[in-house]
This record gives C-alpha cells, sequence and structure tokens, in this order.
C-alpha cells in the first residue's frame, strides 16, 4: 500500500480578503502561503515521494511548485483534485453567504447541498476519494506498497478525503479542519485506510519511509512508533 501526503495550497490573497474564491482563476498565494510552500516542501523532501498530483488552480500550483524543486519531481495535473464548483457564491464575501439558507445545510446536512449554478458537496466527495484511490493504486503498482506521494489541493476536498478514510459519514466532515499550508497522511490499504496525521504545520516525515510489518493490521496497544523500525534510516 502506498502512503499519500494531502497538502492543502498556502494560504491565499481570497483567504485574507474573506471571499470564496471556487475555481476563480488569478488566486495567488500570499506572502504567507508562499512560505509555507516553502516549509512543506522541506518537510516532504525527507519523505522522499515518488509523485505529485494537483489541483489546476493557480495556488495549489504555486504550492506545488517548491515541492517539486525540492524532489525533482514533475507534477501530475488532475482535474478531480480541484476546488469545489461552488458556482453563483463563486466570488462572494463570505459575511453575504452567512445570510444565505444554504448556508445551514452546508454546515448541517452538506450531503444535501448543492450549489447553485455548481456542485453537490456529496459528488465532491466522490471524485476526491475516487481520484486519490485511483493515483495511490497507480502509484504502488510502479513504486511498490512503500511508495509515499504527494496531492496538493483545497480544503472541503481534503476535509473529505479525511471523512472517507475515516469512515465518517459525509455529513460529519465538517468536524474535520484543515488549515491552509497543513499536511495531513492517509495510508491506503487492501483492509482499511489508515490516517496517520491530520492537520500538521510542522515535524520531519522521514519517518514515513521506514518499513511497515503487517500494513493491513492495526497495531494493537498503539505499538512502538516508526522509531522502533528505523524511520530516517
Amino acid at each position: 500500500m502506498a502512503t499519500v501526503i494531502l497538502v492543502r495550497h498556502g494560504r491565499s490573497t481570497a483567504n485574507t480578503s474573506g471571499v470564496l474564491a471556487g475555481r476563480a482563476p488569478g488566486v495567488d498565494l500570499d506572502d504567507v502561503g508562499r512560505a509555507q510552500a516553502e516549509e512543506v516542501a522541506r518537510r516532504i523532501a525527507d519523505a522522499h515521494p515518488v509523485a505529485i498530483a494537483v489541483s489546476p488552480l493557480d495556488r495549489c500550483l504555486q504550492t506545488a511548485a517548491p515541492i517539486a524543486d525540492a524532489t525533482g519531481l514533475d507534477l501530475t495535473v488532475d482535474e478531480a483534485l480541484q476546488e469545489v464548483g461552488y458556482g453563483a457564491w463563486q466570488g462572494r464575501a463570505i459575511k453575504e453567504l452567512l445570510e444565505e439558507p444554504l448556508w445551514r445545510t452546508v454546515q448541517a446536512t452538506p450531503s444535501a447541498a448543492t450549489f447553485p449554478d455548481g456542485e453537490c458537496l456529496g459528488d465532491m466527495a466522490e471524485r476526491i476519494a475516487a481520484a486519490l484511490r485511483a493515483h495511490d493504486a497507480r502509484i504502488e503498482a510502479a513504486h511498490g506498497a512503500g511508495a509515499v506521494w504527494v496531492a496538493v489541493s483545497h480544503g472541503d476536498p481534503i476535509k473529505a478525503a479525511l471523512a472517507d478514510a475515516l469512515g465518517l459519514p459525509f455529513d460529519h466532515f465538517q468536524r474535520i479542519h484543515v488549515d491552509p499550508g497543513s499536511v495531513s497522511i492517509v495510508r491506503y490499504g487492501s483492509v482499511r485506510p489508515t490516517v496517520l496525521a491530520m492537520n500538521t504545520h510542522a515535524g520531519e516525515l522521514g519517518w514515513l519511509r521506514a518499513p511497515v510489518e503487517r500494513p493491513d493490521d492495526a497495531e494493537v496497544g498503539g505499538g512502538a512508533g516508526p522509531a522502533a523500525r528505523g524511520a530516517g534510516s
């Protein structure tokens, strides 16, 4: 089984202006976001990933570029990793959207939320889960069960992917928080996914290279941790 490092793009100009950017072009990282991207790249290089898949939107491409530079890998752009299609909500101020009746549906029962002229959140969850699992299977077949790879995407898609990996009903996905520039980690297996990290901002990732015994079994009692398996060697 391979392991995917899920990276949310760094902080963008839309994040700080309080606008729902959606799929609008020309939304760039700000200074903080660029620094976050450089830090993510530094962390990820220690894990020796074999592939990088990325949303086609500018803020994700700008986040992925330092990772590509640090690892020597090319970027694979995948439309299925892109932001939710917010339709008529795209480009509007969050403070205005708070007054929309649909806002409460998005918060309480997101599986029932379809954005006007846009995407159903449940459909988004299905596309991101399918895309990640397809990439993961292809990468494992090409590089072996210990391979590590990177997917650079957006907040709601990464939250949906984590909910899927945790086995949560999609209506609970709003319980998960994913910051700009954060790293979450999922190891997919033949029995179940294992969530190794969520919404992290610091820490080396070389331990992901450690071999895993009994990869489809959970460690009863919690195990000894990756250091006991020679991580970083």
